[in-house]
């Protein structure tokens, strides 16, 4: 039902930067929060950044607020990460995942939870090395 697709990924030296594109079918992508997690080998996966259904609330951590934006486009079901200045403790497989969006939330509540989310994209390798 709900497919999720990522693309733009890739290998790129410190300081350079990536726009990461997820791309939503099976959903109106109007009724779901989208957030980026990513995950180290070795390591747990981690929030990285959420956008409500309007895109007019976003959140990131701290590590990569002033470097990484969120965004949307409802009209051709897609979400995007733009990354610059990334540094090598960025390398990581990136998902994008969404959540119908409840008017009864708010839209930080449980943002960086992955068990809230409902559907996952297959990952996109972002490596960052010199």
């Amino acid at each position: 039902q709900v497919q999720l697709v990522e693309s733009g990924g890739g290998l790129v030296q410190p300081g350079d930067s990536l726009r990461l594109s997820c791309a939503a079918s099976g959903l109106t992508f109007s009724s779901y929060n989208t957030a980026w997690f990513r995950q180290a080998p070795g390591k747990e996966r981690e929030f990285v950044s959420a956008i409500s259904w309007s895109g007019g609330s976003t959140s990131y951590l701290d590590s990569v607020k002033g470097r990484f934006t969120i965004s949307r486009d409802n009209a051709k079901n897609a979400v995007y990460l733009q990354m610059n200045s990334l540094k090598p403790e960025d390398t990581a497989v990136y998902y994008c995942a969404t959540k119908r969006r409840d008017p009864s939330v708010p839209f930080y509540s449980g943002i960086t939870l992955a068990s809230r989310y409902d559907s996952w994209g297959q990952g996109t390798q972002v490596t960052v090395s010199s």
